[in-house]
């Protein structure tokens, strides 16, 4: 990064608190220049979520061939 001060802003919670509720508002605003990093689960996917925009969805087996392959 070139030395450039960022901040790292974790929202975090239990499943249905509204945390995607949050992210949508604050991601969707035009004034501000904030990234979303992508979290991988091995979850199942749910009902209007989308691989690649909510979540990488990745099988159990998936999820540990990458940790094998040190790509974490």
């Amino acid at each position: 990064m070139d030395n450039e001060k960022v901040l790292l802003f974790v929202l975090s919670g239990p499943s249905g608190v509204g945390k995607g509720t949050v992210r949508k508002k604050i991601f969707d605003d035009p004034t501000t220049s904030y990234k979303y990093s992508i979290s991988m689960t091995t979850r199942n996917m749910r009902e209007g979520e989308v691989d690649g925009v909510d979540y990488f969805f990745k099988t159990k087996e998936e999820f540990e061939a990458l940790i094998k392959d040190d790509q974490f």
